[in-house]
């Protein structure tokens, strides 16, 4: 018999469909009522904001619940494109502006858009596990960029420059970065942007994580005018507005660019809910107190994580300027991040996520997340500096036998 499955699931998987394995039997333990502190998935533990709620509620009693426009509806569109301009500078409208569901449905239809099989796409590591499957989906390879740890993951020009060639098509950029919670450098921007245009490649920046930046303005690579004719902007309303469930993301991107995505979303998509919309406009619309709150929730958590982490000196932690996640270097214990993450759950009860997943510059790390309440991730955290000490004990009693 032949294949009976073509060979894209496949080539799609790998260490980053498989990294969620703790997290899921975190979530089963937890279900089963063991006391399990779950800091493996980036999921705000907050309420989406009643407003938001509400106006899905009234969409729904209105009966919109139909099919809508393959691009998104034209005043969810504008709100977008108005908030756009406001934050970068960059002259766009509807026009400009593709509704998708989740960014990660905005990442996965770019590369489809920009790249065919047997062209390069350039991206860091570490960067989000999803990103080598998106990529690669389209039959595109992959080109990882390591990120310099000495310089707290930032982005180095001349690493960049090394990866491009005649092949690029594009490089995608996820700033602030998830798992390192870094920020780009304004010379690695600028780096970037002028590889971009010697290499006639596109930019697509990810900027999920631009309203959780904690202690300096954020900059757009939209405030760069030279890249906007080959920038696609990806954003969601999933973490700043704790709507994860709700799958409401968009594409800022040129306007001839707009009719290939539509003829990419007539195929797969068919249109956001109406009432999902509707949400997403009282999102846009109100909600910019709410989004304060849980960015300074996070900057406290982040604070209090690295606060408790200090207790130990077997763990470093690299402090993130934005984000809701925070990456330990576990390696003075012995272990490796795997097998530090296996053993935390097996014995700590705690479920992190082996930074390894993201890249082999995760090698070494964990990566934990902010999203939990306050009490449950500072026992997280009282936990991971137990086992540490258990690990770096054994390790010491390994090397005097």
């Amino acid at each position: 018999m032949r294949d009976r499955y073509s060979s894209l699931t496949e080539r799609i998987g790998g260490r980053g469909a498989n990294a969620w394995e703790i997290h899921r039997l975190a979530l089963e333990a937890r279900a089963r009522g063991e006391d399990a502190v779950v800091l493996s998935v980036g999921d705000p533990e907050f309420d989406t904001p009643a407003p938001v709620v509400e106006a899905a509620k009234r969409a729904l009693d209105s009966g919109d619940t139909h099919y809508t426009a393959m691009r998104g509806r034209e005043d969810l569109r504008a709100l977008i494109a108005g908030r756009h301009r406001l934050r970068t500078g960059q002259a766009v409208d509807a026009d400009n502006v593709v509704v998708v569901p989740g960014a990660q449905a905005g990442l996965f239809c770019a590369a489809l858009t920009l790249a065919e099989a047997g062209d390069e796409i350039v991206t860091t590591d570490p960067v989000y596990t999803t990103y080598e499957a998106t990529i690669r989906a389209g039959g595109a390879r992959v080109i990882a960029v390591p990120l310099d740890r000495e310089r707290g993951f930032d982005l180095d020009p001349e690493r960049l420059e090394r990866a491009m060639s005649a092949r690029t098509r594009a490089i995608f950029l996820a700033n602030p970065n998830n798992p390192t919670g870094t920020v780009l450098s304004v010379a690695a921007m600028d780096a970037v942007a002028t590889l971009a245009e010697r290499h006639d490649a596109w930019i697509v920046a990810d900027e999920v994580y631009a309203d959780f930046v904690f202690d300096a303005p954020f900059r757009h690579f939209a405030a760069i005018e030279s890249v906007r004719d080959r920038l696609v902007t990806v954003s969601s309303l999933s973490k700043s507005h704790a709507m994860t469930g709700w799958r409401l993301g968009w594409m800022v991107v040129p306007a001839d660019m707009a009719d290939h995505l539509e003829n990419l979303l007539l195929a797969m998509l068919y249109g956001m809910p109406g009432f999902v919309q509707a949400a997403a406009v009282a999102a846009l619309g109100g909600c910019d107190a709410d989004v304060a709150a849980m960015r300074e929730a996070y900057r406290r958590r982040r604070d209090l994580a690295l606060e408790l982490l200090g207790a130990s000196d077997l763990i470093a932690c690299v402090p993130p300027a934005a984000g809701m996640f925070l990456m330990i270097d576990v390696t003075a214990t012995g272990l490796d991040g795997g097998e530090f993450a296996r053993r935390l759950f097996d014995e700590q009860g705690v479920s992190v996520l082996d930074a390894g997943a993201f890249g082999d510059g995760g090698r070494g790390y964990v990566r934990i997340s902010l999203a939990p309440s306050d009490e449950r991730l500072a026992e997280g955290c009282r936990r991971i500096v137990a086992f540490a000490s258990v690990a770096g004990a054994a390790r010491a009693a390994a090397g005097r036998a």
